[in-house]
């Protein structure tokens, strides 16, 4: 089955689209987790939480909802004494294990994170200091998209999380590999102009609507990686004023209702949906 979902929930600048205008943003997790059956935990990136913030969401989302949750930095973007950082990132998601709500980890190495025997090496290292949680890795330098990467994602269990990015030179291009029992999309958004724009807004990067004939390119796609998958996860991260749900919303309506998990569609979402 395809859970389709968000990179992210707890957006401002989504009220007024996504959220009610008058939206609490302590409420805006029931809320989206009321529409939707997974997310994409982003924050752990940047710092991690204290454990008893993610047993807090858990509580407060339906039984069979999921949780992907973002390696931290210190992991994806740092190799050398980072041991500690794995014990504490694995102490933080625990309660989501516990509870049965973490659909996997997913790991988003930099461009600069090249395909070098180090970095193959730290991929295992990776892969040894998280034992039984089920991981996915996202490349964003085209030189790892080769025979051998395919084959040492196989090896160490790895899902590959295919991209839906601008087309620029050394970004990963739409590319399909199953390495696991995961399947996973993210969609970043094609807007190429303000993608390495060092004057541009961090949030420029991801605002892009993608049109209904995009999304139908990724239709055949998807329905081959959920055919090698136990299950997959479409993840959209063109979050700027509500186009990330939106867009997951729309690409529901694209796909055979036997393979993707239903959306809960809400009266006060009518303007989300295709004419």
């Amino acid at each position: 089955m395809i859970y389709l979902g968000t990179a992210g929930f707890s957006y401002e600048d989504w009220k007024g689209t996504f959220y009610p205008e008058r939206m609490d943003k302590r409420y805006m997790l029931e809320y989206y987790s009321s529409i939707f059956p997974v997310v994409e935990v982003n924050s752990t990136w940047h710092a991690l939480p204290s454990p008893r913030t993610l047993l807090s969401m858990a509580r407060r989302t339906p039984n069979d909802f999921l949780f992907v949750v973002k390696a931290y930095q210190g992991m994806t973007h740092a190799y050398g004494d980072n041991e500690e950082e794995f014990r504490r990132f694995r102490e933080v998601v625990r309660p989501l294990e516990d509870h049965g709500k973490l659909a996997c980890v997913l790991a988003q190495f930099p461009w600069s994170f090249r395909n070098r025997p180090d970095n193959r090496d730290y991929l295992k290292r990776f892969r040894e200091l998280l034992p039984g949680i089920d991981l996915v890795v996202e490349f964003r330098n085209q030189d790892w998209i080769v025979p051998e990467t395919e084959q040492l994602l196989r090896e160490l269990g790895m899902g590959f999380c295919c991209v839906d990015e601008p087309r620029l030179k050394g970004l990963v291009r739409p590319h399909v590999w199953v390495t696991s029992q995961t399947g996973y999309v993210r969609f970043h958004g094609r807007n190429h102009e303000a993608w390495w724009d060092r004057n541009r807004q961090p949030w420029e990067r991801y605002d892009y609507l993608y049109s209904r004939e995009e999304l139908e390119e990724w239709v055949p796609r998807l329905l081959s990686i959920d055919e090698q998958a136990e299950r997959t996860f479409a993840i959209f991260n063109n979050h700027y004023r509500g186009k990330a749900p939106k867009n997951a919303l729309m690409l529901s309506q694209l796909l055979p209702e036997d393979r993707v998990v239903p959306l809960r569609f809400r009266e006060d979402l009518r303007l989300f949906r295709e004419e």
